[in-house]
């Protein structure tokens, strides 16, 4: 029987304007097949370009999912911080995600893996923004994300420290100078994919 995955999110998730294929999604099913010898089904994406938390309730809300996932991802917030909400305003929503994350699980929180969120003021695209304030804010907010994960025995997963090291590098960036490229999602893929391995192999 064939593991399922369900990644929520926003344009992180769907891998903005990369081929799907280099999503970080995709690209950790392929490593959990040839890595780890796992037989995995493609994942299903529920994410959009902009999303905030709230919408992608919103959107949760008018989806038909299977009864349960094997594995399930959350990578949501950034684009709450980009238009300003309070980090306050931002935790009741995402702790529901992570309450229904947990319920597309099967009620298996440690099955539930949540990427922190990406720093968008260290890319170019923001070079004639207010760089510090914008990571003082994304460190608020994963630290948010940080401690509901652990709060509800979900696994957390850095991805922003690499990131912001990677930032400024062309080939880590699409066309946009603001996401990620297929290669800076290969480093979350492998970071993912090997946290969900422990996590089947530990607890099947």
């Amino acid at each position: 029987m064939a593991f399922s995955y369900l990644a929520l999110g926003d344009s992180y998730t769907i891998g903005e304007l990369v081929p799907v294929y280099e999503s970080f999604p995709y690209q950790s099913v392929q490593l959990l097949r040839k890595q780890h010898q796992l037989d995995f089904l493609a994942p299903e994406i529920v994410a959009k370009t902009g999303w905030t938390t709230d919408e992608l309730l919103s959107s949760i809300q008018q989806t038909s999912f299977l009864t349960a996932y094997d594995v399930v991802s959350l990578l949501v917030g950034v684009n709450n911080q980009y238009r300003g909400r309070r980090v306050e305003d931002f935790m009741p929503e995402f702790e529901t995600l992570i309450q229904k994350a947990i319920a597309f699980s099967g009620q298996k929180p440690h099955r539930v893996f949540v990427l922190s969120i990406p720093d968008w003021g260290a890319t170019p695209f923001a070079a004639d923004k207010d760089t510090q304030v914008i990571a003082v804010e994304i460190d608020a907010y994963n630290a948010a994300c940080k401690k509901l994960a652990e709060a509800y025995h979900c696994r957390y997963i850095d991805i922003t420290t690499s990131q912001r090291k990677d930032a400024k590098d062309p080939a880590s960036l699409a066309s946009d100078l603001l996401h990620p490229s297929g290669k800076e999602y290969a480093k979350w893929a492998q970071e993912l994919s090997r946290t969900i391995q422990d996590a089947i192999g530990n607890h099947a």
